[in-house]
């Protein structure tokens, strides 16, 4: 009997995908579902992009190979992005790698720094990429809870000296998800510093950085001093402009770090469709303009589903960046026992926080990708959950 490998059976089991069948076998069943699980907005993607990729499959060079080299237009626009949003400037031939949405970087790039015993820093609750990427590189995973208390916030130096000094690679996402947190310049800062004393490579997954709120702005790492020596940050077209299914995100960073997640990916793929790259250097040519009336109607979103929550009893702080709602749960109510009742009882799939780690006990997350009618409606049959349940509320 051909077994499962031991990497494989060390990885936990991913929430989304379980969630995915059992609301397929619901609408099959003619159930109302609201899907509240995925960030995957219902929004279309920009008409620059349809047209740019509408124009770029006519075209037979952009079906060759595009190997790790790529798209050199997208590269450019993808540079003159984070120059415009973040004042920093990147070579986009040597120190910008596009990806196959930035997921499968942020998993590659643990398997080309880590060896087997290294100790890697994942945030729990956390993005499921992180763990993934620690266990399958044979890696230590050195799970960090994210407390309310401390706001969310991984903080380096509480571990001890020996543990960093094992430590080859830490994941950071601010703003962060699941939690909605944000990280203030003064903690990069100190991170930073952290990371480079002990020769730690941070990977700084920035995904959210368009979606923030009122006067807030989500900084790079490389606005802090001394970052290029140890990070690499990931972005995306996905989440800021409404293009999860094309599958194209980039790294930045200095290039002796960028060319070890090049070279790990030569083996692995053989890079993202250069049409896809076309419509995504087309997007990034527009990013301000683009982004602008999405974000406002994340807010709306937002403050509807805020407004929503308090009144079943579960009041929220509005997060200043992501497109999700962090939720408490009443004292005594588990959250994946929770997330079942609300989605056979009441219809609505939402992620219990422990698909992010078991330090997202006592949570679970709502994603704003259903308009604020759709919301609220979703927000209510959650009230009913509660109320079979008995919890108590706020």
């Amino acid at each position: 009997m051909i077994r499962p490998s031991a990497r494989l059976e060390s990885l936990p089991k991913y929430a989304i995908h379980e969630l995915a069948v059992i609301k397929r076998r619901m609408l099959s069943e003619g159930v109302d579902v609201i899907d509240l699980s995925a960030g995957d907005a219902d929004f279309p993607p920009p008409a620059v992009a349809v047209e740019a990729l509408r124009e770029a499959v006519g075209d037979p060079a952009m079906s060759r190979y595009p190997f790790q080299v790529g798209l050199a237009e997208f590269r450019r626009a993808a540079a003159g992005y984070i120059e415009r949003r973040f004042g920093v400037t990147f070579d986009p031939a040597s120190e910008l790698l596009p990806l196959l949405g930035s997921k499968e970087g942020l998993l590659h790039l643990a398997l080309a720094v880590l060896n087997p015993g290294d100790v890697c820093v994942v945030p729990d609750p956390g993005y499921p990429a992180y763990i993934g990427g620690a266990l399958l590189a044979d890696a230590e995973a050195e799970l960090v809870p994210l407390r309310a208390e401390q706001d969310f916030l991984v903080e380096l130096e509480e571990l001890p000296p020996e543990k960093l000094a094992r430590t080859g690679l830490v994941y950071l996402n601010y703003p962060n998800n699941p939690t909605t947190a944000v990280a203030p310049l003064e903690y990069l800062e100190r991170t930073v510093d952290v990371c480079r004393r002990y020769d730690i490579l941070l990977a700084y997954d920035n995904p959210y950085c368009e979606i923030t709120f009122e006067d807030y702005r989500a900084p790079s790492i490389f606005e802090v001093e001394g970052a290029r020596d140890v990070a690499v940050e990931f972005h995306s077209v996905s989440k800021s402009f409404s293009m999860t299914g094309w599958r194209l995100g980039w790294a930045i960073g200095n290039p002796d770090l960028i060319a070890l997640l090049s070279r790990i990916k030569t083996y692995v793929d053989t890079g993202v469709f250069m049409a896809v790259q076309k419509a995504g250097a087309a997007v990034l040519d527009e990013a301000e303009t683009l982004v602008a009336p999405l974000r406002e109607r994340f807010r709306e979103r937002r403050d509807a589903a805020v407004r929503a929550l308090a009144d079943i009893g579960l009041p929220v702080e509005p997060p200043r960046g992501t497109m999700y709602l962090w939720v408490p749960l009443p004292s005594g109510v588990g959250s994946a026992a929770f997330a079942k009742e609300v989605l056979e009882n009441q219809g609505v799939v939402l992620m219990p926080g422990t698909a992010f780690g078991q330090g997202g006990e006592g949570y679970f997350r709502i994603a704003l990708t259903v308009d604020s009618e759709r919301l609220t409606e979703a927000v209510q049959r959650v009230g009913r959950a509660l109320e079979r349940l008995g919890a108590p509320r706020a």
